[in-house]
Parts: C-alpha cells; sequence; structure tokens
C-alpha cells in the first residue's frame, strides 16, 4: 500500500495518515489482512462511529480502506457499502484585524512570524505556505506562485508591504534556499509543528475563538468580500473548484450582515 501511495504521488501527510489508519485496522482485528474482509469492515467503522469518532476523522479511516481494498488489494467489494458522514455546518472562523496583530506579536519565532503574516496577507493554506520557494515570488508582476491541492498552481497578489516584510525578513533570517521558510536544519518548515506554534500563540494572547492556522485563511476572504472584492475572484485567489466553497464567506460578513434594513424601523411608532 506504501508503495501505491507513493506511486500515485499523494501527499506526505495522505500517506502517513492513512498507514497509520490501515495498522490500526489490522491491529484492533488481530489477525493477518487476508482474513479481513467486509464484514471486518463494517465491525471497525461500527466500533469508530461507537467512539465518537468525528466525521473528518472517520472519512479519513474509509478513505484509508477505500485505497487499501480498491487500489492495494482489488477487492473494492469490501469498501462497496460505504456512505460518506457530513460534517456539521460551522461557520469559518474569522479573526479581527486586532486579533491577527495580537497573535502575530505572540509569535516569538522571526520565521514563523513572517510565515503566519505570508498567510495573512496572501490567504495561502498552511501546507502551501511551508513549500514556499524563493523562486515563487515574482516581485516584477507583483504575484506568488502558489502549489495548491492536487498539484494545482495558481497565483496570489504580491503587494509592496509584504514583499517589503519578506525582504526584511530574507535579511534577518537568512533562510536556506531555495526555501523561503526554513528550520534550523535548513529543511521547509512542516505544517504540523507551525500548527503548535499558532496554538501557543492563541493561549498566549487569550484568544477564545478556536483559531488554527487556517482562520488566517478564513479571514483574507472574508475581508476582501467586506472591501468588495468580487466572488469570482476571491474564489480564483483562494484556488476553489467551486464557486459554493466561497459562498460560506457570505455568511461570516459582518459588514454585508449589517448592511441589511432594519426591520423595525418599517413598524409605525
Amino acid at each position: 500500500m506504501a508503495w501505491d501511495l507513493a506511486f500515485a504521488q499523494r501527499a506526505e501527510r495522505t500517506q502517513k495518515v492513512y498507514l497509520a489508519d490501515v495498522q490500526a485496522f489490522i491491529a484492533f482485528h488481530g489477525t493477518s489482512l487476508e482474513d479481513l474482509g467486509q464484514e471486518a469492515v463494517r465491525v471497525w467503522i461500527e466500533h469508530l462511529i461507537a467512539a465518537g469518532t468525528s466525521p473528518s476523522r472517520l472519512r479519513q479511516h474509509m478513505s484509508a480502506l477505500v485505497w487499501l481494498y480498491r487500489k492495494t488489494l482489488g477487492k473494492p467489494e469490501a469498501v462497496s457499502f460505504f456512505s460518506w458522514p457530513k460534517d456539521p455546518v460551522l461557520l469559518p472562523v474569522v479573526l479581527s484585524v486586532k486579533e491577527v496583530a495580537g497573535l502575530l506579536e505572540a509569535v516569538p519565532s522571526a520565521t514563523y512570524r513572517m510565515l503566519f503574516c505570508t498567510m495573512y496577507a496572501t490567504g495561502m493554506r498552511i501546507s502551501e505556505a511551508c513549500q514556499l520557494r524563493v523562486e515563487d515570488l515574482h516581485s516584477g508582476r507583483g504575484v506568488l506562485r502558489v502549489q495548491g491541492k492536487g498539484s494545482r498552481e495558481r497565483q496570489a497578489v504580491l503587494r509592496d508591504s509584504l514583499l517589503e516584510a519578506l525582504r526584511s525578513y530574507w535579511r534577518e533570517v537568512r533562510p536556506v534556499p531555495p526555501w523561503l521558510f526554513t528550520g534550523r536544519l535548513g529543511n521547509p518548515l512542516h505544517p504540523d509543528q507551525a500548527r503548535k506554534v499558532f496554538k501557543a500563540a492563541v493561549i498566549q494572547t487569550g484568544l477564545v475563538k478556536r483559531a488554527t492556522p487556517h482562520a488566517l485563511r478564513h479571514t483574507y476572504a472574508t475581508l476582501l468580500l467586506e472591501q468588495g472584492t468580487d466572488l469570482r475572484v476571491i474564489q480564483t485567489l483562494l484556488g476553489h473548484k467551486t464557486i459554493r466553497s466561497t459562498e460560506r464567506y457570505l455568511h461570516v460578513s459582518t459588514h454585508l450582515i449589517h448592511a441589511t434594513p432594519d426591520l423595525l424601523e418599517l413598524l409605525p411608532p
């Protein structure tokens, strides 16, 4: 299975999660994989549901089993009964500009601070920002090249303010080329470690919102919307496949919400 995942060029994090989930499945039954068919899969899924596994985590487990039985073992009937659980509809976590400033100030590392600042200024995902290369900055055209999900490339706006901040960061920190954000060994920053740094900043600032680095992306999109940017343009900047993914920011834009009329004023005094 490991070879199949690598051959398909699945993301490193995806490979790691799928392999760990399959190992957990085998360990749960305590027998060889050849003896595990559809009934064993059903028992495992029922166990995960009874244990309170979240819909998103359950989908990961199911995706790992789909890959195992369809791609590696060639037994698609073992997972043919799957119905994919849906997430509860939650509004994106959006930060205020003041909250973003406080979080950035609470990050002690100049490298991680610049990483999060870049995410806020461009709407990039954390995995995308961690993989930025120096050659991805096109200052003459004012754009950043972003390697998005599924190896789909897109462009983000490289404002003068961000470019100057990156140049100052480069002079101070001297990251190891070709990467823009590197750790002590010269490797690109790992998203999981960046999440830990961000979580520590959230705790330090006393922020009560369930904020993760992805909240910077939500904030970017919402602020663009409130500044009058067309929804289709935001879709392109975020790299969303469909406009439906972008439309959810309509539900969290306070400017748009407050722009609605006050119906009480329509009543007679």
